[in-house]
């Protein structure tokens, strides 16, 4: 397991994360459509990917929307009740990748010495009428289930805190609101499954793009490799 020291957002953050599929993605990567094939959306990311695997650097040049920005600025806030909540000290974090770094997690917060183990935290500042109804109303986080599980399979933690900061409801003092949820090695199991398999979409394409460009010979043999039984990632 390899550990990045840096603050999210930052240019190096965007860096480390160029080529790796990063868990706030896992459930794209893992689309299908109802026949079975791969979804366009997620042929799109690995093909985002590979094109970043062959430059080392962000194909969006490390772009943040608005709900992006708005969320590392409100980031502290939610971490401060988070503790509040729990009465822990909950660690900020940059970073953590798979030894090949083709995979990786960005957890909003590490929780050390609690009496339940060691566990993480991600904080979601949401906006959507429709994110927010799922979750206050049905209490349905399920669209962040394969982000909070992944966080826990690349950080070897056995608990994650998916936390929810709306300061629009501090009236009511809905402002915060918690969900602790446990590891399921299980569900790890079959994520990781397929997000190997699409790990070797990403490489495909990655050598299809130097073959055609630049008529590498190894390019086949790469290609051909794929073929073989997928192999557990490198921590």
């Amino acid at each position: 397991m390899i550990v990045i020291d840096c603050e999210q957002g930052t240019p190096e953050w965007h860096a480390s994360r160029a080529g790796v599929i990063t868990a706030s993605m896992f459930s794209t990567a893992r689309k299908y459509t109802a026949g079975g094939e791969i979804a366009e959306t997620a042929k799109n990311y690995a093909f985002r990917l590979a094109i970043e695997r062959i430059s080392g650097m962000p194909l969006d040049e490390g772009h943040q929307t608005w709900q992006m920005t708005r969320g590392q600025k409100l980031e502290p806030e939610a971490r401060d009740h988070h503790m509040q909540d729990i009465g822990r000290r909950v660690r900020q974090v940059g970073l953590v990748l798979t030894d090949d770094r083709k995979f990786g997690a960005s957890a909003d917060g590490a929780i050390d010495n609690d009496p339940e183990g060691d566990g993480g935290s991600e904080y979601k500042c949401l906006v959507s009428p429709l994110e927010l109804r799922k979750a206050y109303i049905d209490n349905d986080y399920g669209k962040f289930f394969d982000q909070v599980q992944g966080g826990m399979w690349l950080s070897h933690k056995g608990w994650w805190d998916f936390c929810i900061y709306c300061p629009a409801l501090r009236a009511i003092n809905g402002h915060f609101v918690r969900w602790r949820t446990r590891r399921d090695d299980e569900h790890i199991e079959r994520m990781s499954i397929d997000l190997l398999a699409f790990d070797n979409l990403v490489e495909e394409y990655r050598i299809r793009l130097v073959q055609r460009f630049q008529g590498d010979p190894e390019a086949m043999q790469a290609a051909a490799a794929l073929l073989d039984p997928l192999a557990s990632p490198a921590f």
